[in-house]
Order: C-alpha cells, then structure tokens, then sequence
C-alpha cells in the first residue's frame, strides 16, 4: 500500500496532499513546483477569465489587478519578450520559483525554474506583483504528473483545490503503524523555512496565512515584502511543531481494531471539514452532477438548482459499496493470480523435467547411431536445450509481469480498503469516484488470456530413429500427436427452457490442430452418451431436452492422426419451469399476436389454432390463459396438440389434440371430435383458465379460476405435446407461462351428462 501513499513528484509519502481535476493527488509544495506559466498563444482558459495585456484601461473595473496589470505592461514593454518567460505563481505560492533546472521527480517531471529579469528592469521591479496574481498577462496553470492532463489556476490559485483529508489521515496513521525508520533523526525542535536554499532550513519566523508558507527572516524580505499585493496578508507567529503521537491506553480485555478517527491524530479530534466558498458551513448534501459535496449556501445560491442533489450520508454509503463491490472483483481476481503463480511455478518445474527427459531419450537415440549421427546430435540436444531456455524465460517473465500487477493490485487493494475505514463522508466523496475507476480499471487490467501460461510444459519433439543412414542429415523432430482435449468454456455454456448452448477451445500452444470435434451427451438420466454433433464449429445448441433433467456432455477432437482424450464432462440443468410464447410460425394465417406474441386473437368468424414455442415430453408443466376478451359466446378450446394438428378448426376435432371448449356456462373435453364430460361454468372476460400437462402421471387437467374444471380430462397422454389454444375474432387470450405447479386448487366441479 505504501506505493498508493506516494506523491508521484518527490516519491515520499504525501504532505498536503491537494486533489487535481483529473483526481489525481499531489503534494502541494510539489504543486508550486510544478506550476508553470502558460503563454498567449496557448491560453485555454475561457475568455471572460483572460485580461489584455498592458495597462489596464480601466483601473476602477478591476480594482487591484489594474496596478499588476499595467507593471506587467510595462515590463513587456521594456523588457521586450523576457515578460513571456516569467513564471506566474498565484498568491499561494508567494512568487518563490528559485529551482534547479534540472531537477526531476521520480517520474521524470521537470520543474521548470522561474527566468530571472535583466537587472535593472521594470519587469524585475514587477516581480512581486506578477506572481502574485493570475489576472495579468499569462495565466498559470498546472500538469498532473501521472495522466499528464493540464488544468488552469483560477484567482485563488492552488488553494482553488481541495484538500485530501482522507489522504492525509491514512498516511498518517500509516506513518504510526510503520513506527520510525531506524537510524532516523528526531523531529525537528522548531518550525523551519519552506523556502530556504540552506541545509538546514533556517528556523521559520513566520506564516503567512494567506499563503500557508513558513518564512524565515531572509526569505520573507526576498519573497514576501510587506508591499504591493502582499501588503494586506496576514503574518503570525509559526505554530510549533506536532508533539509524537502517545499510544492511547488500552482496557483490560479490549481487543484490537480500528481506531477513530479522533484517534489516528495526535490525541485531538479531526477537524470537522466545512465549505471552501462558505468557511461556517459544514458539508451536508452531495451533488451528484459536479461530483462534489456541497453545502445548504450553496444549494440556495442557485448554482445547483439543476443538479441532481442527494443527502451526503446517503451518497457516501452508495459510493462505499460501489467501491466494495468493485473490490470484490480485482480480490478475486489476485486470488486467481496466486493460483496462477502456483501454476507457473508447476510448469518451471515439469519443464525442468521434462527438458531432462527428452534430453535422455535424444541421447539414447543418437548414441545407437554411432559415428554417423554424432554430428546430428549435437544439434538436436541444441535444439532441446534452445526450446527449454525459450520456455523457461518465457515463463519466468510471465511470472515477473503477474508478479508485479499482483503487488500493484494487492497495494491499491489494501489503500481502498483504509479509505472505506475512514468515516469522512466528505472526504471519501472526494476520491471515490477516482478510485472506483482506478479499481474497474485495475480488474480490466487482468485481461482475458493474462492467467493464462504463454508456454506448455509438454516438449512436442519426437525423433524417429528409423532412417536409412543416407537420410541421416535430414533427420528432424517431427509432431505426429493426437490433439489434446478440448477445454470446456463454462463461461459460454448455459441452459435456457429445455435446450442446452456448449462452448469449446483448444488448449493454447496445441501444435497438433484438430480437424473436427465431437459433442456427446447422455439422455437425462444417468444413461449410455450418445453423438449429437460432429463438425469444425467450437459452439453448439441441442433444443428439444427434457425439462428439469440434468444432462451430461464431453467433447473431443480428431485429426488425421486419430481421436484425442474426452474433455472434462460438464452438467447442465434444464429449466424446472416453461417459458413460452405463441409460435407466430406454426398458427393459422388468421390468427393475430401481439405483446411480444403473448397475446392472441383472430380475424376470422371461424375457429383457428395456435400452437406455443414449447414441446413437453416429460415432466409436470402448467401454464395459463387469462381471457381479455370475450363477446357474443364463442366457444374457445384449450390444450395441447401434437405438431401436426389441423389448423383451420376447433381444437380437438382431429386425433392430434387434446382440448376443453368452453362456453359462457359449460365445458366439454374432446379429442376425435368426440365430447364427453360436460361440465357446469363457463368463462367470461377476465376469466383464467389453467391447464396442467402432467407427463409423469400421463394426465391433463383444466381449471377454471383456480378451481378444477370436471374430473381428469384425459389418461394415458403419451408423446411429445405443444401448448395449444382455437378461438375466434369474438375472444382474445394472453399466455402466462414459467408458473409454478399450483397446489392449493379447489375441488373438481360435478359433471353432467
């Protein structure tokens, strides 16, 4: 984690720590550093911001910034172009920019020096005044060292970004649990200058409150003189330095655990954190469009109207488990990584013995060959010995890379985890969204392939001993293998209704290609695997399974050579529940479906049948009709068919279906057009009606608003059977399917005659 506590300019853990636009942090006496000034002709600030050059011909619009202004015109004017070369600071920095040149940080970010003026000119006369304002001739602006995006300073300079307050109290209570480093000097017994070019720095003699930089007495009169813009700061005595954390006492039988926040100080509570345009205000609301917290002031001010506001607990609490979440995918993913560690270190070590196992058996080919082969086998061991130094490398830089994006992820991983710790909503609003991105971005980083070996550990070198002697000189490995069997990608694999998708791969650095694969499946019960596909494709559906069944399957591969090794078997679920629809392809041209095929009626005055997507064999399956509509006493039918069943009549007429028609005060059961058991109450609109194919039982039964309609309507069904339904232009029905088997219908209704 230490990595994460790092500023990315001095590489030591972060003082001040100030948040950029791009969420990014950096130390703030880092920032002044690399705070530099931009020129004319690269200004991106937006116009209203930017102020001519020269004197400002209306000193009364802008108030002080018209004396800065027209010191800056002049120094243009009489220094020529060295005015361009000026570094503008803002009054935070307090127009310090004596740097070596040629320092860089850790990541190779320059700091750039300020130019100095020619002496004697008005623009060194100036110096003060342009460093201590944004509103002259240039604006300032500062670059993130790490995505290396720019961003302007407004009038308020650095102190126009918000401060990390969660950084700085992980760190700190880092900085504790680590203890000091040994050999390391005691703290300093006084305040010292932050500016000093001295070592050590001189003792500080003030602070500017505005500027929140430590003077000793030499630099304030070279940097901060009591005149021009700094005459109206505010110089106080230097606080003394922080007194060494005392270890808090610790109650008989109490256990360890996270400390307060009150307690990760120095024993005095964390100030609570207010608003930076209203310093009375506490925090308490989030605006969700500018990704800041914010204030009741601010809401009232109008600029926020528009926004998307939510209370700032509650959006602390979304973005806590937004964060959780995200981490519980790159833990896994490091978990995964170990594993492949442990793989790889596997692979080391069969190459290792492998290597020397074909190097024995190459030896003992090539010594049976005696003098003519010796010459031939000093370039075969060669041959062995390049492939196992190429594997070998291969996969030890695999291990360095995984290595190296584990520890990464392990540190951002242990960072999030202190930050979550943390109980500043504010605060952690200010840098989640920056971490949950770099946590999405650190899970995509373990891209499909990257815990994947590049290399096998299988040597496929096969020398054949078996040559006439005049063909020694073109003896060579050659690959003459089976392919290997195939790996099962269960990411792909998946159930849906009664059918079953299968996903395959070759294993990666296979050097014998198959040619064709086979699938094989059992039957649903534990029996005999059958072939249900042969050819080249790696994906392949079967429909028309059994419902709720639990099926086997394993694939292999062929090539010239023979048939490989089966692949694991895999166990696929099919649905325990229907879902279905009208089939628009199997109805009767009259017949109309609408909501997603879900609903039908017809255009005809004549009875048409429409069958459902399902076809059942085997199992209990029940689904209902809710009737929509239903004018003038038609007489609809419902059952299931066989998928032949004549379409241009009643359901039931024929010796493919098994139906009840239904009338406004009875029903009848009929299948070959003969009726049977009539039965007292019909239907009407926004009656249910409910039919149960039991496949187990071989019965069907109908209800009737959740109440059995007559006894069981037919025995001995057996085959494979369709959901199907006959009506007219006079009803409309709507298909509810994926219904459970109900157990608390009433009662079968007494038939008649």
């Amino acid at each position: 984690m230490e990595e994460e506590l790092k500023c990315p300019v001095c590489g030591a853990l972060f003082r001040e720590p100030i948040i950029l636009p791009c969420s990014h942090n950096v130390c703030l006496p880092c920032a002044r550093t690399i705070a530099v000034q931009t020129p004319d002709n690269e200004q991106h600030l937006p116009p209203p911001l930017l102020l001519p050059r020269g004197p400002d011909p209306d000193p009364a619009a802008t108030g002080g910034a018209g004396a800065s202004g027209g010191a800056v015109g002049g120094a243009a004017a009489g220094g020529g172009d060295h005015a361009d070369k000026l570094s503008l600071h803002s009054e935070t920095d307090s127009g310090y920019g004596s740097y070596t040149p040629s320092l860089k940080s850790p990541n190779g970010v320059r700091v750039l020096p300020t130019v100095p003026a020619p002496p004697g000119s008005s623009a060194a006369a100036a110096r003060g005044a342009t460093c201590s304002t944004l509103a002259a001739c240039s604006s300032s602006s500062i670059t993130c060292p790490q995505c290396h995006r720019s961003a302007s300073l407004d009038h308020r300079g650095l102190r126009g970004f918000q401060r990390n307050r969660l950084l700085e109290a992980i760190v700190q209570r880092f900085q504790q649990g680590r203890g000091p480093a040994p050999g390391a000097s005691a703290a300093p017994a006084v305040a010292v200058c932050q500016l000093c070019d001295r070592t050590p720095p001189e003792p500080a003699a003030a602070l500017c409150e505005q500027c929140d930089v430590l003077y000793c007495a030499a630099c304030q009169l070279k940097c901060h003189p009591s005149r021009g813009p700094f005459a109206k700061h505010h110089l106080v005595q230097p606080p003394p330095p922080p007194a060494p954390p005392e270890p808090a006492p610790v109650a008989p039988g109490a256990s360890g655990g996270c400390k307060s926040p009150g307690a990760a100080g120095s024993g005095a509570a964390r100030k609570f954190p207010t608003c930076p345009e209203h310093d009375l205000e506490n925090y308490s609301m989030y605006c969700a469009s500018c990704r800041s917290p914010v204030c009741y002031v601010c809401l009232e001010d109008g600029r926020h109207a528009q926004h998307e506001v939510k209370p700032l607990g509650a959006a602390w609490k979304q973005h806590k488990a937004q964060l959780s979440q995200a981490l519980n995918g790159v833990s896994d993913k490091a978990k995964e990584a170990k594993e492949f560690l442990v793989q790889l270190k596997n692979i080391l070590q069969q190459i290792q013995e492998n290597g020397l196992d074909y190097e024995a058996c190459l030896v003992a080919q090539c010594d049976a060959l005696v003098d003519a082969l010796t010459r031939q086998k000093a370039k075969l061991l060669t041959k062995v010995t390049k492939e196992r130094e190429h594997k070998l490398k291969m996969v030890w830089d695999q291990i360095n890379h995984c290595t190296l994006k584990l520890r990464q992820s392990t540190g951002l991983m242990e960072y999030c985890l202190e930050v979550i710790k943390e109980n500043d909503p504010s605060g952690f609003l200010q840098i989640s969204d920056a971490l949950i991105k770099r946590v999405q971005v650190s899970q995509e980083q373990w891209v499909k392939g990257a815990l994947e070996p590049k290399v096998s550990a299988e040597f496929d070198l096969t020398l054949d001993s078996e040559p006439l002697l005049q063909a020694i000189h073109q003896l060579d490995f050659l690959q003459m293998k089976l392919p290997p069997a195939p790996l099962l990608q269960l990411e792909k694999c998946c159930t849906r209704n009664n059918s079953v998708t299968l996903a395959w791969r070759t294993p990666p650095f296979t050097p014998s290609p198959a040619d064709g694969y086979v699938l094989e499946l059992d039957d649903g019960d534990g029996g005999q695997f059958r072939e249900v596909y042969v050819g080249k494709e790696t994906l392949c559906t079967i429909d028309g399974l059994h419902f709720n069944s639990t099926y086997n399957a394993r694939v292999k591969a062929f090539n010239s050579s023979g048939v490989g090794p089966y692949s694991k078997t895999v166990v696929l679920q099919t649905s325990d529940v229907a879902w279905f629809t009208f089939d628009p392809n199997s109805g009767h041209r009259d017949i109309i479906l609408s909501n997603d095929n879900q609903t039908a009626t017809c255009s005809s005055y004549d009875d048409r049948v429409v069958l459902g997507t399902a076809a059942f064999s085997k199992g209990v399956h029940y689904w209902e009709l809710h009737v929509d509509r239903y004018d003038n006493h038609p007489d609809p039918a419902f059952g299931v068919a066989r998928a032949s069943v004549a379409k241009d009549m009643m359901l039931g007429k024929d010796d493919k279906a098994w139906a009840m028609y239904v009338d406004n005060n009875r029903s009848w059961f009929m299948h070959c057009n003969s009726h049977t058991n009539r039965t007292e109450g019909g239907v009407c609109k926004g009656a249910t009606v409910g039919v149960l194919l039991d496949l187990n039982k071989h019965t069907l039964t109908f209800f009737i608003n959740g109440q059995q309609q007559g006894p069981t309507a037919f025995s001995h069904v057996d085959g494979v059977f369709m959901p199907a339904l006959s009506l007219n232009r006079n009803v409309q029905v709507t298909l509810h399917t994926g219904l459970e088997v109900p157990t608390n219908l009433g009662r079968p209704k007494l038939t008649g005659n």
